[in-house]
């Protein structure tokens, strides 16, 4: 790849950088090596509408520009943030334009942000991919399953993009070292420290780089350590989006953490979140959310942590308050488990949603006035606290025509063994009832 040093020009050390073929791609070998979807896509010669779904900096525009130069077709870049349906009739107006043409090459309408575009932007693509007038590649960075059009995805393919490895910017610092940071040195220190800044993102990376290259040239430095890098450069926090996927899988891996009793790795994830700008007043409620879930009545003391928690934060703040959310998640992570009320729960709600509506029994029904008590209601009620063990053994609380269900079963863990074991007492109780006379 010939390349001209920074020094020389003022193009982005990343557009400097660019692939130009896709031997040069670092990465995504999982679609770009050899007998891999996407490589055996550009070996066959036939362009097909595709998805680009990855975090960024992994590649989604080159390559785009890849195909267009493999297929040797007009290539034509739409901003789904910039623009519009104005932009795709233009670009419908290129396509129709080149395929006029004595000897018409191929047409890619590259779409970057594509679920940035509205479901009638995105519906404007549909006939022309459908006649073939072009193909249609569309980068984004949100899940495509939520983010586009059905009738637009079901005509594309979708390849995921990986963010880059550690090992995969180190080649592609060889790679800028090579061909355009000239006349310092990095420690490997450094180096190791802007691979983690990165966060995977090689634009992100590349930028990095060129920071240091212009500070060390303007300080007249030849050789770059960690101290000059955390010294010269502006550093942002890691790749977190407030909405998107990768807010939703770090929540995610933070309630599984919680859930598998695994404390260091909840820490990871809250702590990950809090620094990538999470609103911890969300994060509460979700601690909240998980005690409820998946401790249960297993350990009850864990409701009340996570409130004290989010109520501490409440008083506190950030960054002070942040302790007692922690410290909360510390605690659910080790407490007993049991989801036994949640599944009892959302078994009941199932069952009420597609039964019908049953009558109360006349003996569970309200009093209060002398025509109610006439007609029955509340006769030959028996209150439990004049009941041995303060139970009506053999009695019925469900309506008419429903068995007892048993979605409620404790968990051998934690108080619900003690549940479990009053429970199993009472109902052995009910196999002989000691009915109470009037």
């Amino acid at each position: 790849m010939a390349v001209t040093p920074t020094s020389n020009t003022h193009t982005p050390l990343a557009e400097l950088l660019r692939p130009q073929q896709l031997a040069d791609v670092i990465g995504q070998q999982h679609l770009l090596g050899e007998g891999m979807a996407l490589r055996l896509a550009f070996e066959s010669g036939q362009p097909h509408s595709c998805i680009l779904w990855g975090p960024p900096g992994t590649g989604k525009t080159t390559l785009a520009r890849l195909m267009a130069h493999a297929f040797d077709a007009q290539f034509i870049t739409i901003s789904a943030v910039l623009g519009g349906i104005k932009e795709i009739r233009e670009a419908v107006e290129l396509a129709t334009q080149e395929k006029n043409r004595p000897q018409p090459r191929r047409t890619l309408v590259f779409v970057d942000e594509v679920h940035r575009f509205n479901k009638s932007q995105q519906d404007a693509f549909l006939p022309h991919v459908e006649s073939g007038l072009f193909t249609f590649i569309g980068a984004t960075t949100e899940n495509p399953s939520f983010e586009v059009n059905s009738a637009l995805l079901s005509r594309a393919q979708l390849y995921l993009l990986k963010s880059l490895t550690d090992d995969d910017l180190l080649q592609l610092f060889t790679r800028a070292q090579q061909h355009a940071l000239k006349g310092f040195e990095f420690a490997e220190a450094a180096v190791t420290t802007l691979i983690g800044y990165a966060d995977g993102d090689a634009r992100r990376f590349l930028n990095l780089l060129e920071q240091c290259d212009n500070a060390a040239r303007a300080a007249g430095v030849t050789q770059v350590d960690v101290n000059f890098i955390q010294n010269a450069l502006t550093l942002n926090s890691r790749r977190f989006d407030k909405g998107g996927d990768h807010f939703y899988d770090q929540i995610s891996a933070l309630h599984k953490s919680v859930r598998g009793s695994h404390p260091d790795s909840a820490l990871y994830w809250l702590t990950r979140m809090l620094d990538g700008g999470a609103d911890p007043k969300y994060l509460a409620r979700r601690i909240i959310r998980m005690a409820w879930e998946d401790i249960g009545l297993a350990d009850p003391r864990a409701m009340q942590i996570a409130n004290d928690a989010a109520l501490t934060f409440e008083r506190l703040g950030s960054p002070e308050g942040e302790l007692a959310l922690a410290q909360a998640v510390i605690y659910l992570a080790v407490a007993a488990k049991s989801n036994a009320g949640y599944n009892a729960y959302n078994q009941a709600r199932a069952f009420v949603k597609k039964d019908k509506s049953r009558e109360v029994p006349v003996h569970l029904r309200n009093a209060p006035t002398k025509l109610m008590k006439e007609l029955g209601y509340g006769h030959a009620y028996r209150y439990a606290h004049d009941e041995p063990n303060a139970y009506a053994a053999g009695e019925t609380y469900l309506p008419d025509g429903i068995a007892e269900p048993q979605w409620y079963k404790p968990v051998a863990r934690g108080l619900e063994i003690k549940i479990g074991e009053k429970m199993a007492f009472l109902k052995s109780l009910d196999a002989k009832p000691s009915v109470k006379s009037d």
